[in-house]
């Protein structure tokens, strides 16, 4: 089927709904306070996503968990890695579990630190607000190893200089020699299942400022495999989470679902 078409179909589901099983909100206050207690709720989601066994070779959505370091971060922030909970990998996983060959797991998605040992089962993970993320020295460690040894990393949902410093530190103590390149829509990420046209049309739902796409290549060679990728001053999540309910255009969701779909590819196939 070609692409332009199945990515009219992509559309057609958002528009109609019938891809995702969450009704209609009334408002974005109340979906918010839904996706809160989801969120609350997902204790028990967690530890049966950490349990033994839990891995079975079929394409499950990893959201890394990380721990606020002792008084830093307050509040709002101090567990801000589960925002968008569990509605966004839910959501991308049945238009994924749609539109491609992966045999994807969507009764559940996993949920792992990053010292776990089964991350690296996953050729994939993604970090929400790495604005505020701090690690171990045993956490840095094994995100070197498990990037090195192949993991495809995706950061999400932060903006600023000061989310953006916190950022790099934190990679940098993973990476010391780390180089962040932008990327522009020539890069195969953007093409690796769509060809995504335009990707600073994705811009921030909610202050609509222009994203940045920033990366860290093996050996810091352009030429070289994707390590990280790092979607800055942005949070495409949040169009995943909210596609259907009328908050965002569907157009704009729909670009941002080809994202998820061509990062999730990438990281199987490079």
């Amino acid at each position: 089927m070609p692409r332009t078409l199945v990515a009219g179909l992509v559309l057609t589901a958002l528009a109609s709904g019938v891809v995702f099983s969450s009704a209609r909100g009334t408002g974005w206050e109340a979906g918010l306070r839904a996706s809160s207690v989801a969120a609350q709720a997902g204790g028990a989601a967690f530890r049966t996503a950490r349990g033994e066994g839990s891995y079975d070779g079929r394409y499950t959505f990893v959201r890394l968990r990380w721990r606020p370091e002792a008084g830093r971060f307050r509040g709002f922030w101090s567990s801000a890695w589960d925002h968008d909970y569990p509605r966004a990998e839910r959501h991308l996983a049945q238009i994924l579990n749609e539109l491609t060959d992966l045999d994807v797991h969507l009764e559940s998605s996993r949920i792992l630190t990053l010292d776990d040992p089964d991350l690296f089962r996953y050729p994939i993970a993604f970090m929400w607000e790495p604005g505020f993320w701090t690690m171990t020295d045993a956490e840095a460690q094994s995100l070197r190893a498990y990037l090195l040894k192949g993991g495809f990393a995706v950061f999400e949902d932060f903006d600023g200089p000061s989310q953006w410093a916190n950022f790099e530190q934190q990679v940098r103590r993973a990476l010391p020699d780390a180089q962040f390149v932008r990327l522009d829509k020539t890069h195969p990420v953007f093409r690796s299942f769509f060809a995504v046209q335009d990707i600073d049309s994705i811009v921030h739902p909610m202050s609509g400022q222009r994203p940045s796409y920033l990366g860290v290549f093996e050996d810091d060679d352009p030429s070289k495999r994707l390590l990280i990728v790092a979607n800055f001053d942005n949070d495409v999540p949040e169009y995943w989470e909210w596609s259907g309910e009328e908050l965002f255009p569907f157009s704009t969701s729909n670009e941002a679902y080809k994202l998820g779909i061509n990062y999730t590819i990438y990281g199987h196939t490079h």
